[in-house]
Parts: C-alpha cells; structure tokens; sequence
C-alpha cells in the first residue's frame, strides 16, 4: 500500500468570490485585489523574509469545497471545451481531481506586518473566499516562464462577452449607500461577468434564464445573451 499524507493549511485567501459559481477559471483572468492570511506559527515575519524581491508567487490550495471521491476518475469534462468532451484529469485544471490540491500564480502587490503576523497581498486569485493554502512558493522566471511552451487545447484567452448594467442596477449603484464597495469595483465586477460564469454547457447558448452569483458579498443578478452579460439587479444576502 503507498504512503499517505497528511497537508496542513498554513492560510486562508480572502477573494471577493462567496461561492463556486462566477469565479474566474483561471488565474489572472480578472484583477481582484485579495489578501493571503498566514496562521501561526506560519506568519512569523520571518517566513517570508526575501519575498518582496519576487513579482508573482505560486500559491498551492485545497479545493475544499470539491467533494472528496472514494473512486477515482481518470476523465473529467473541462469548461474550455464546453463541458461536453472529455479529456484526462491530468490534461486539465478540473478541480475534481485525486487530491483536490489547485495551483495558481498570482502577482504579488505586498507584504504586510498585521500585528506581528503575515499577510500577503496578491491579485487575480480564481478561488473561493476562505480557501485554503497549503503552501507558497516564489514565481522565478528563469525556469517558470517557457515561451516555447505548447498550450494544448488551451492555447488563447477564453473569449469575453460585453457586460452592461441596466438602468435599475445603475440606479441602485448611484443611490444605494450599502453598494459603493461595488460601485468602487465596477469594472472589477465586469471583468469578472465578461468571462460568463454560467454551466459550461451553456457558454454557447442563448437563454432566457436570470443567473445569480455572490461576488463582493452583493447577490448580482444578471442575464446573458449571445454576447452580452446584463447586470439585471443587486441583492443582499446569499445567491439564490
């Protein structure tokens, strides 16, 4: 019998993204500013002392919200190819995977001294608020950065829709005092919506159905069409 591990979360992230559903696929994609708060005995200054020299970080986390499988699947249905072919685990970034362990690199804008503890500032994250982190390693580009590198079927940017607001949620932007975080964050949050969050199966689809996702702690309503995403309303209180 191989030898099993035991992985301790040495963090948490902290994204604006409430639940699964609208974070981004994959790193880098929208520019949210995101903080990685250290544990003890972890965020000891000292961890992380030679850090600040380093542009991005690898940051290595527990999909902990993916169902943990007593069988393994060798093939999972990726959204780049429309949730409907199939490829092996391991020529993906599904997060059903053996260990549900993620890897991203995410830039990093600062390193802070929190009342003796650690805490790192990155951006672009496509992780779930709270996600665990498991371990950090500097981003090095001698050796991580390949321009001759094969990008399989994933070889450009997935293509963006256009994102509007409409009048009701411009109002309820331009009057409502609890929404000026979002307000702030307007193009953030259309950033995050022209990558269409919706079920892979549908990316190719035109539907009539309202969609919901808990971003920035506001429940945004929006519809899609064929190339436009429409901010319909903005809600309180979890995604329905």
């Amino acid at each position: 019998m191989e030898a099993s591990f035991a992985l301790t979360p040495i963090g948490r992230i902290r994204t604006p993204y409430g639940q699964k559903f609208a974070v981004p696929r994959q790193p880098g994609l929208a520019p949210a500013a995101c903080e990685i708060e250290l544990f003890k005995p972890y965020c000891d200054p000292q961890a992380v002392v030679g850090l600040e020299g380093f542009s991005h970080i690898h940051v290595i986390f527990v999909f902990d919200q993916e169902p943990e499988s007593a069988q393994f699947r060798p093939m999972v249905r990726p959204p780049r190819l429309g949730g409907n072919q199939r490829v092996g685990v391991f020529a993906c970034r599904s997060p059903n995977r053996p260990n549900r362990l993620g890897l991203s690199v995410l830039k990093l804008t600062g390193i802070e001294n929190r009342a003796g503890r650690s805490v790192l500032h990155v951006e672009g994250a496509d992780m779930v608020d709270n996600t665990p982190i498991v371990d950090i390693k500097p981003y090095i580009p001698f050796v991580d950065a390949i321009p001759e590198a094969q990008g399989g079927f994933a070889l450009t940017p997935p293509p963006q829709k256009q994102v509007v607001f409409s009048p009701a949620a411009e109002q309820q932007l331009a009057t409502d005092p609890t929404l000026a975080h979002v307000r702030a964050q307007r193009e953030l949050l259309a950033r995050i919506l022209a990558q269409d969050p919706r079920p892979a199966y549908k990316l190719k689809e035109q539907d009539a159905k309202d969609y919901a996702a808990l971003i920035m702690g506001v429940n945004v309503r929006f519809s899609v069409s064929a190339d436009t995403v429409t901010v319909l309303r903005l809600e309180p209180g979890p995604a329905a």
